[in-house]
């Protein structure tokens, strides 16, 4: 399968929410930047629920690691996971491979893309 992809409007994002208190964090970090060099044409972030919760707000991560997924400005997937490369690897796949996805609707996580976006990847 081809890692090429599409245009940065249809831009894959990856973000993974964590703290830096949190063991499972820790180690599923190398898994995520294995992941990362999987797929280049991704846009990667990770970010500390503590030291980034002003741009969280009003989202309240309880449990870890916490992925969302965004195809372009649509969220795709907001929600933990089991910290394993193959997960994510799976998760990204299957986003890559079917953009005709329904995307998430609720405000506060379409807010969250967009201010991923300006803040982190402007």
């Amino acid at each position: 399968m081809s890692n090429t992809f599409a245009p940065a409007e249809k831009s894959l994002l990856v973000v993974c929410l964590c703290a830096a208190w949190c063991g499972v964090c820790g180690e599923y970090r190398a898994r995520f930047e294995q992941v990362r060099a999987l797929f280049p044409q991704a846009q990667f972030l990770w970010l500390d629920v503590e030291d980034e919760a002003d741009l969280l707000h009003p989202l309240d991560v309880e449990n870890f690691p916490t992925l969302l997924l965004a195809l372009g400005p649509e969220p795709r997937f907001l929600g933990t996971l089991t910290p394993q490369a193959q997960t994510l690897e799976r998760m990204i796949r299957s986003q890559l491979q079917d953009a005709s996805a329904k995307p998430l609707t609720e405000r506060a996580t379409v807010d969250l893309v967009a201010r991923i976006r300006a803040e982190k990847l402007a």
